[in-house]
């Protein structure tokens, strides 16, 4: 995966917009005002942080040296991954479960307004 897939990716997710909260190489992805992934999408190798359950983080990384702790994040919810060393699929299938876990969390009249857009 490419880091313009990987943008593209993220962007087609219902609702999301990319933002630079942090400094303008560090594109976030938000929904709903929370975040759900966060990269330099110029960085060699392209990496990419993501929100995970706190029991799947800890058997991603130990089946998958490419997945690691969030870095600058908490370790507990954030997986970092190295995108160039895992599958496309599973890149996808992780950036699908950091958006919806994310929405899960948000409160029900938010989720609702975002199943209408």
């Amino acid at each position: 995966m490419t880091a313009k897939q990987l943008r593209a990716f993220c962007l087609e997710q219902n609702a999301v917009v990319e933002d630079f909260p942090f400094t303008p190489e560090v594109s976030v992805f938000k929904v709903a005002g929370k975040m759900f992934a966060l990269t330099d999408l110029a960085s060699t190798p392209l990496k990419v942080s993501l929100k995970c359950d706190p029991d799947e983080a800890v058997r991603l990384r130990a089946e998958h040296p490419a997945i690691v702790p969030g870095w600058h994040l908490s370790k507990r919810h954030w997986n970092t991954v190295t995108v160039g060393e895992l599958p496309a699929r599973m890149v996808r299938e992780l950036i699908e479960d950091s958006y919806d876990l994310v929405v899960a969390g948000l409160p029900k009249a938010e989720r609702l307004r975002l199943d209408r857009s």
